[in-house]
C-alpha cells in the first residue's frame, strides 16, 4: 500500500480571521478554528479518501511569518476545475501570479497564487 510522505502541513498567517475566510472561499470548505497552547489554529477538513494530509492555518507571532518564498504547498482544486477556485482567488484577497497552465495530459493543470497572507500557494486539478 502507497502512503503519502507528507503526514501535516502549517500555513502561517498574521490575521487569522482573514485567512479562514480566503481559504473557506477559495476552496468552499469550512475550517475548525482551535486554540492549543499559544497556537491559535484552523484546521482543515479530514481527507475523506485516506489520499493526501491535511493542515492548518497557524497564527504565533514569535514562531510563524508567511512568506512568498518557502515551501510550495499544492492544493487540489476538490470541485475538479481549477478554474473555478482560482475564480474565487482575487475576490477572496487573494493574487493570481501564474495563471492557469498545463503540466501535461498525464498531469493536468496547475496555477500559482498568493493568498491572503502573502503566501505563495499552488492549485492542481486533473482537468481545466
Amino acid at each position: 500500500m502507497k502512503k503519502n510522505a507528507v503526514g501535516w502541513f502549517e500555513i502561517p498567517v498574521t490575521d487569522m480571521d482573514r485567512a479562514v475566510k480566503f481559504y473557506e472561499t477559495v476552496f468552499d470548505i469550512r475550517l475548525s478554528r482551535n486554540l492549543i497552547g499559544t497556537l491559535e489554529m484552523a484546521w482543515f477538513p479530514e481527507v475523506e479518501n485516506g489520499m493526501g494530509s491535511t493542515g492548518s492555518l497557524v497564527f504565533h507571532p514569535e514562531y510563524y511569518k508567511p512568506s512568498p518564498d518557502g515551501v510550495l504547498i499544492y492544493f487540489t482544486a476538490q470541485s475538479g476545475d481549477i478554474s473555478i477556485e482560482l475564480g474565487r482567488v482575487e475576490k477572496a484577497g487573494g493574487k493570481i501570479i501564474m495563471p492557469r497552465k498545463q503540466i501535461s495530459e498525464e498531469y493536468g493543470y496547475m496555477a500559482l497564487i498568493t493568498d491572503s497572507e502573502g503566501n505563495r500557494i499552488a492549485l492542481h486539478s486533473r482537468i481545466k
